[in-house]
């Protein structure tokens, strides 16, 4: 079970949530990119993390659970003025793919990633109540 928290006295955060409180079985995902089969279909920051997402849900599934399970996330982008530029778009494709679930999450510039070509990896935990 999750549960997204904020502190009463903070304004509400957009897109995300300052704290979760979760119990059940810990899923760890390692860093995800926007590759498909290996292969880089799109070269832009938005259709990478739309690509990204979907992998999350397969990785997830394949743990017999469900985006709505993560209660934690952290963004690793090559480009921030990218991703600020995006943030309509951004915001559209995670609704898209996600919903409207939105753990704890940090986005953080980096200076490259392992795979060249990639400008998006997400690292996420989900936590799953199972009876």
């Amino acid at each position: 079970m999750i549960r997204l928290m904020n502190p009463p006295h903070w304004p509400a955060p957009k897109g995300y949530s300052n704290a979760v409180v979760a119990r059940g079985d810990l899923i760890f995902l390692a860093g995800q990119i926007g590759w498909k089969d290996g292969v880089f279909i799109e070269k832009g920051l938005v259709g990478q993390l739309r690509q990204t997402l979907i992998n999350i849900r397969e990785a997830l599934e394949a743990a017999d659970a469900k985006l709505t399970d993560i209660a934690r996330m952290t963004w690793f982008v090559t480009e921030r003025t990218e991703y600020v530029a995006n943030l309509k778009e951004i915001g559209a494709v995670y609704r898209e793919v996600v919903g409207k679930h939105f753990p704890a999450m940090s986005v953080i510039e980096v200076k490259g990633l392992l795979e060249a070509e990639a400008k998006i990896e997400i690292e996420a935990t989900a936590v799953v109540s199972r009876p």
